[in-house]
C-alpha cells in the first residue's frame, strides 16, 4: 500500500500485521476467539451462541429495523413516502436522530445478524463512494479480499471525489454525521453485542482490509471509521476500568469485614463480576490491538496527508482518555516521529495532540522522557513557515514550561522571546503569552530597544524592511486600524506608569518615549482621557528635569513636537505646557549666563554645569521646535564671543553654544524659504534677460566685464573647493564653459557692434590669467591658466584683425618656455591661442555684412579696384562704431615705436614713387584717425598705435639694406610682406644679403593695389619674379621657411611663366 516516507518501526510488536485483504472472514473470527479465548473458560452465560449461515434466519414482514425494506442485499424504499431506508441514506441527510437509528439496526441485529451486518458493510462501501452493493450471497460465500475487489471494479474512477471530500451543502455535514454514527453504535452496543465474537470481528475484518486498498476513498473512508471505532472502543474500555476499579474496592471492603457482618453472596457475586469485566477489558483491548496494528501502524505514513492526520488525530485523543494504556513511549513515538511530517497539516495535528496531553500537568512524568527527546524539535517549529503551526509549537512550548520551567534551557526561551516582535500578529501574541509565564527581568530590559520597532510598525502599518511590501485588503486594513487603536489606548494609561517606573534609567526612558510617537492621538479627546495626557506630559517633564543625555532629551522633544501637532484637538494643552517648560528652562539659563560672565574665570564647577545643563536641554528641544521667539542666539553669542576674547570658556559649553546658535540660524533660514515667494518670482529669468540687454544697450563694454568677471567669481570659487589641479573633464568646469558659451551667445550676429566689447572681454579675461605667478617657477603654468579654456568660448566673436591684436596681446604674457610647452596643463593656453589664429573667409564676410554683401567683398573687381584713401574712408567708417570707446583700463607697458608704413620694392623709380605716395596717403589718414584730439582712443586702437610705431621703426631699417638687394639680384622683382623676424630662403636665395621682413599689420582688411600682398593670416601670396637664369635652374618646388610671430610656416617657389611663385603652405 502507498505509504508515506517516515522513520520505521524498531518495535517488534509492531512487525506483527494482520492480514489485510487476503484473509477470509472466517480465519479473522477464528483468529479472535484464539486471541480473545481464555484457557479452561465457557462462554459467558450473557453471550449469545453464534449462528452458522444455514441457521441464518431473514426479518419477517413487518418487524421494525433498519433491514425491513431490503430484498437480497436491495435497497428500497417504502411505498408510503419514499422515506430513505439504507444507513448511508440516514447518515447523509442527517433528519433523524443518531440514537434511534442505531437502536433500529441493533433491533434488526437481534432478529437476523447477517442481514444487520450487510446494512452496515453496504454503509461502510456507500459512504466511500462505490456505487456497487454487497449481495447476501457474497457476503455469506466470498472471502473479505474478494468482495473488496469486486467493490473496486464497479467504483466509479472517473471523479476522484468521495463524500468525505465532496464538496456542497449537503456533504457538509456528513463527516460528523459519519463518525457520530460509529460512537453511537458502538456506546449502544458495549454492553451485549460487540462481546458476541462475530459483529466486531466481521467489522474490523472488513475496515482492515479496506485501508489497505489502492483505491483512495476505501483507504480514507475506512481508515476514519477503523480510527473514530478505534476511539469508541477506547471509551468503553475506559469505563470497564473504572467499573472495574469500583467492583475491586467494593470486593475488598466487603471481604475486610468481620466474620459475623461479612455477606458471603455478595463477595461471590462482586468477585464474578469482577472476573466478568476483566474478560470484557481483555476483549476490548484484543479488538483494539487488532486495529492499531492492523490499521493505524500502517496508515499513520500513508502517501495521502489526510489519512496521516486522522491517525495522529485520534492517537491524541487516545492518550488523553486512556492514559494508563495509551501514554507510554511505545505510542508517544508516532507522534513524535510524525512532528517532522512534510506537509503542514499532519505537524499542526501533532501538536495539538500533544497540546491536549500537556494540559493535564499530572501526566507529565509520564511525558518526561518524550519531552528530552522531541523538546529540540518542537523549540525549532516556534518559527515554521506554517504560521498556524509556529503558534502552536509556541503554545506547546508554552505549557512545557508551565509545567516545569527546567525542561526549557535558556537558550530555548531566548529563541522564542524574540518571536514577540513578528509581523504576524498570532505567533507575536503566543510569544507575549510565552513571555508573560517566563518573565524574566534581564530579559525583558534587553528587550525594551526592540520594542520601539514592533510597536513603530503596528503604528505606521508598515512591515519590516527586509519583508515583501504586500497590498492589503479592506479587511485586514481595518484589522490594522483596530490594532492601533488598541495599542493606543493600552499605553495611553500605561505609558505614564512606565515612564515613572523606570525613570531613572535612561536607556528605558528613552525607548518608553517613542512610543507616543505611533499614537492614534484622537483617542485622547473621543476616549476622554485628557487626564491620561496631563500625566504623561508631567512625566515627560520630570524627565527631562532629571535627564542631561541628548537621547533621551531628544525622544521628550520629538515626543512634544508629535502632540503639539495642529490637526489634533490637544494641541493647545500641550502647547501650553511646552511653552511652560521652555519659559522655565530660558530663564534658568539666562540667570545662570549672567552669572558665569561676571564670575569670569572665578566660576565654579556649579556654574559650569548649570550653563551647560541647560543649555543641552534648550539645544534639544530647538532641534524640533523653533525657539527664535526667546532669542537663545544672543546668549550664546555672548558665550561664544567670551571664549574668543578670554580663551578660559569650557569647551563643552562651546560646542553647545555653537549647536544651539546653528539651530537658530536654520530657523531663520526656515521661516525665509517658506515665506510667501516675490510676485516677480516666475518672472525673474525674463527680468534677467531684460535687464542684460538693457545694460548692454547703456554701455556694451561694462557690460563685457561684468560678464568676465561673474566667470572669473566662478572659476575662484571652484579653485577654492577643488584646488588649482583642476579637473578639465569635470561637470563643474564644463558647467562655466556652458555659462561662457550661452554669454557669448547674447552678443549676437553683429560682430561690428560689439566689436570693443568683446575685446574688453578678452583682455580682462587674460590679465586674470596671468594675474598670479606659480610659487613654483616659471616652468609651472599659472594658477588661473585654466581660465583660458573658459574665455576661448569668446574667441568666436571677434573679428579676423581683432583676433591677431588680442593674440599679440597674450603674447606680451608668455616668455619662450611658455611657448614651447605642449603638456597637459598648458592645454588651456594651446586651446585658446588656437582659437585667436583660426579663421578665414568667414570672418571678412561678418565684417562686411552691415554694410555691403559678401559676395561684393569676396569677388574682386574686374576692372581693378578703387583708389586706397577710398577704401580707407569705408573702412573708417566701420571701425567707428568700436574706435570712439573709452577704455581707462592701463595695458602692459610697451615700447613706443615709430609709425611704420609697408614698403614696396618697385622695378623702377617712377612705380617706387608712386607707391610710396599712395601708402603715404593712406598713412594720413590713419594719422589724422589716431593723433585727432577730438576722438577718444580705445584699447584696440592704443594697441593698433603700438603696432604702427613698431612698423614705422622697423621699416627704415628696411629702406636702408634695399640697395643691397638690388645690387646682388638686379633682376628680382617682387612684392614683399613685412614680418617681425628674419627669413633664410633654402638653396635659392643662400646667397642674398640678410632680409628683414616685417608684417603690416594694416588695420583694414582690404589689400592695397597691385603690386601687393594680401596679408591675411594663412593665405598670404608672395610672387617673386626671377630671370631666366633661375628659371633654368630650379625644376621642381623649393621648400622654404620663416618664423613670424613664434609660428613656423612652409612656403614653395612654384615655377611660373617669367618668374617664380612663393606660396605660403
Amino acid at each position: 500500500s502507498p505509504v508515506s516516507q517516515l522513520p520505521t518501526l524498531d518495535s517488534t510488536n509492531e512487525t506483527t500485521a494482520h492480514s489485510d485483504a487476503g484473509s477470509e472472514l472466517e480465519e479473522t473470527e477464528v483468529k479472535g476467539k484464539r486471541k480473545r479465548g481464555r484457557p479452561g473458560r465457557p462462554p459467558s452465560a450473557n453471550k449469545k451462541p453464534r449462528k452458522s449461515p444455514g441457521d441464518k434466519s431473514r426479518s419477517e414482514p413487518g418487524t421494525r429495523g433498519i433491514g425491513r425494506g431490503r430484498a437480497n442485499g436491495h435497497p428500497q424504499q417504502n411505498g408510503e413516502g419514499g422515506d430513505p431506508v439504507t444507513l448511508f441514506e440516514v447518515v447523509k441527510l442527517g433528519k433523524s436522530a443518531m440514537q434511534s437509528v442505531v437502536d433500529d439496526w441493533i433491533e434488526s441485529y437481534k432478529q437476523d445478524r447477517d442481514i444487520a451486518l450487510l446494512d452496515l458493510i453496504n454503509f461502510f462501501i456507500q459512504c466511500s463512494g462505490c456505487r456497487g452493493t454487497v449481495r447476501i450471497e457474497m457476503f455469506r460465500n466470498m472471502q473479505n479480499a474478494e468482495i473488496i475487489r469486486k467493490m473496486t471494479e464497479e467504483f466509479d474512477e472517473d471523479s476522484g471525489d468521495y463524500p468525505l471530500t465532496m464538496p456542497g451543502p449537503q456533504w457538509k455535514k456528513f463527516r460528523s454525521n459519519f463518525c457520530e454514527f460509529i460512537g453511537v453504535l458502538i456506546r449502544q452496543c458495549q454492553y451485549s453485542i460487540i462481546y458476541d465474537e462475530y459483529m466486531m470481528d466481521t467489522v474490523i475484518s472488513l475496515l482492515t482490509g479496506l485501508s489497505d486498498s489502492q483505491v483512495r476513498a476505501f483507504r480514507h473512508t475506512s481508515t476514519l471509521a477503523a480510527m473514530k471505532l478505534m476511539t469508541a472502543l477506547v471509551n468503553v474500555a475506559l469505563n470497564l476500568s473504572i467499573h472495574q476499579d469500583n467492583t475491586q474496592r467494593q470486593y475488598e471492603a466487603e471481604r475486610n469485614k468481620m466474620i459475623g457482618k461479612r455477606a458471603n453472596e455478595r463477595l461471590e457475586l462482586l468477585l464474578q463480576k469482577r472476573k466478568e469485566l476483566q474478560e470484557n477489558q481483555d476483549e476490548i483491548e484484543n479488538m483494539m490491538n487488532s486495529i492499531f496494528k492492523g490499521i493505524f501502524v500502517h496508515r499513520y505514513r500513508d502517501a495521502i496527508a489526510e489519512i496521516r492526520a486522522v491517525c495522529i488525530e485520534e492517537i491524541g485523543v487516545w492518550m488523553k482518555m486512556y492514559s494508563d494504556a495509551f501514554l507510554n513511549d511505545s505510542y508517544l513515538k508516532y507522534v513524535g516521529w510524525t512532528l517532522h511530517d512534510r506537509q503542514g497539516e499532519v505537524r499542526l495535528k501533532c501538536l495539538k495532540a500533544l497540546q491536549s496531553l500537556y494540559t493535564n500537568r499530572e501526566l507529565f512524568p509520564k511525558l518526561e522522557l518524550f519531552t528530552n527527546r522531541f523538546k529540540d524539535r518542537i523549540v525549532s517549529m516556534t518559527l515554521d513557515k506554517e504560521y498556524d503551526v509556529a503558534v502552536e509549537a509556541i503554545r506547546l512550548v508554552t505549557l512545557i514550561l508551565h509545567g516545569s520551567e527546567e525542561a526549557l534551557s535558556n537558550e530555548d526561551c531566548e529563541n522564542v522571546y524574540h518571536l514577540v516582535y513578528s509581523a504576524h500578529r498570532p505567533v507575536a501574541v503566543a510569544a507575549g503569552e510565552f513571555l508573560h509565564k517566563k518573565d524574566p527581568p534581564e530579559s525583558l530590559s534587553r528587550s525594551y530597544g526592540q520594542y520601539s520597532p514592533t510597536i513603530r510598525r503596528c503604528g505606521r502599518r508598515r512591515p519590516p524592511v527586509h519583508r515583501l511590501q504586500e497590498v492589503l485588503t479592506a479587511k485586514e486594513r481595518k484589522t490594522q486600524i483596530d490594532d492601533r487603536n488598541k495599542l493606543t489606548e493600552h499605553f495611553i494609561i500605561a505609558l505614564p506608569m512606565l515612564l515613572s517606573k523606570y525613570s531613572a534609567d535612561a536607556e528605558k526612558v528613552a525607548n518608553l518615549l517613542q512610543i507616543p510617537q505611533y499614537f492614534d492621538l484622537e483617542i485622547y479627546s473621543t476616549g476622554r482621557m485628557e487626564k491620561h495626557l496631563d500625566a504623561l506630559l508631567k512625566q515627560i517633564k520630570f524627565v527631562v528635569e532629571k535627564h542631561v543625555e541628548s537621547d533621551v532629551l531628544e525622544a521628550c522633544s520629538k515626543t512634544y513636537s508629535i502632540l503639539c501637532s495642529e490637526e489634533y484637538t490637544i494641541q493647545n494643552r500641550v502647547d501650553i505646557a511646552h511653552s511652560q517648560l521652555i519659559d522655565e528652562f530660558v530663564d534658568r539659563f539666562n540667570h545662570s549666563v549672567e552669572d558665569l560672565l561676571q564670575e569670569g574665570e572665578e566660576a565654579d564647577d556649579d556654574d559650569i554645569y548649570n550653563v551647560l545643563s541647560t543649555l543641552k536641554r534648550l539645544t534639544s528641544f530647538h532641534n524640533a521646535h523653533d525657539l527664535t521667539k526667546w532669542d537663545l542666539f544672543s546668549n550664546c553669542y555672548r558665550l561664544l564671543r567670551t571664549g574668543i576674547e578670554h580663551g578660559a570658556m569650557p569647551e563643552q559649553i562651546v560646542v553647545q553654544a555653537l549647536q544651539c546658535s546653528h539651530y537658530s540660524i536654520l530657523w531663520q533660514l526656515v521661516k525665509i524659504t517658506e515665506g510667501s515667494p516675490s510676485k516677480y518670482y516666475n518672472d525673474y529669468g525674463d527680468i534677467i534677460k531684460e535687464t542684460l540687454s538693457k545694460t548692454r544697450q547703456i554701455d556694451k563694454i561694462q557690460c563685457a566685464k561684468t560678464l568676465i568677471l561673474s566667470l572669473q567669481q566662478l572659476f575662484n570659487e571652484l579653485v577654492q573647493e577643488q584646488g588649482p589641479n583642476l579637473d578639465r573633464t569635470s561637470a563643474h568646469v564644463s558647467g562655466i564653459k556652458e555659462l561662457a558659451r550661452r554669454f557669448a551667445l547674447t552678443f549676437g550676429l553683429d560682430q561690428i557692434k560689439t566689436r570693443e566689447a568683446v575685446a574688453t572681454l578678452h583682455k580682462d579675461g587674460i590679465e586674470f590669467a596671468f594675474k598670479y605667478q606659480n610659487q613654483k617657477g616659471q616652468e609651472y603654468p599659472p594658477p588661473n591658466l585654466a581660465f583660458l579654456e573658459v574665455l576661448s568660448e569668446f574667441s568666436s566673436k571677434l573679428l579676423r584683425q581683432d583676433k591677431k591684436t588680442v593674440h599679440s596681446y597674450l603674447e606680451k604674457f608668455l616668455t619662450e618656455q611658455m611657448m614651447e610647452r605642449r603638456e597637459d596643463v598648458w592645454l588651456p593656453l594651446i586651446s585658446y591661442r588656437n582659437s585667436l589664429v583660426t579663421g578665414g573667409e568667414d570672418d571678412r564676410m561678418s565684417v562686411n555684412s552691415g554694410s555691403s554683401s559678401s559676395k561684393a567683398s569676396s569677388v574682386r573687381n574686374k576692372k581693378g579696384r578703387p583708389p586706397l584713401h577710398k577704401k580707407r574712408v569705408e573702412d573708417e567708417s566701420l571701425e567707428g562704431s568700436w574706435l570712439n570707446r573709452n577704455d581707462t583700463i592701463q595695458t602692459p607697458g610697451a615700447l613706443q615705436t615709430p609709425q611704420l608704413t609697408s614698403t614696396v620694392l618697385r622695378e623702377n623709380t617712377r612705380q617706387m614713387g608712386e607707391q610710396i605716395q599712395e601708402h603715404e596717403s593712406e598713412h594720413g589718414s590713419e594719422q589724422d584717425f589716431l593723433h585727432n584730439p577730438q576722438m577718444q582712443i580705445s584699447w584696440l586702437g592704443q594697441q593698433k598705435l603700438e603696432d604702427l610705431n613698431r612698423k614705422d621703426r622697423t621699416g627704415m631699417n628696411y629702406m636702408k639694406g634695399r640697395s643691397g638687394v638690388r645690387h646682388a639680384f638686379p633682376h628680382l622683382v617682387g612684392n614683399w610682406s613685412c614680418f617681425e623676424q628674419g627669413v633664410g630662403l633654402d638653396d635659392l636665395l643662400r646667397s642674398l644679403p640678410t632680409l628683414i621682413f616685417y608684417d603690416s599689420m594694416l588695420p583694414h582688411p582690404h589689400p592695397p593695389p597691385r603690386p601687393r600682398l594680401r596679408s591675411h593670416s594663412h593665405d598670404s601670396i608672395l610672387t617673386l619674379e626671377v630671370d631666366s637664369i633661375l628659371q633654368r635652374r630650379a625644376i621642381k618646388p623649393v621648400p622654404v621657411t620663416y618664423q613670424s610671430t613664434g609660428f613656423y610656416s612652409m612656403y614653395f617657389l612654384v615655377p611660373k611663366k617669367g618668374g617664380w611663385r612663393l606660396i605660403l603652405d
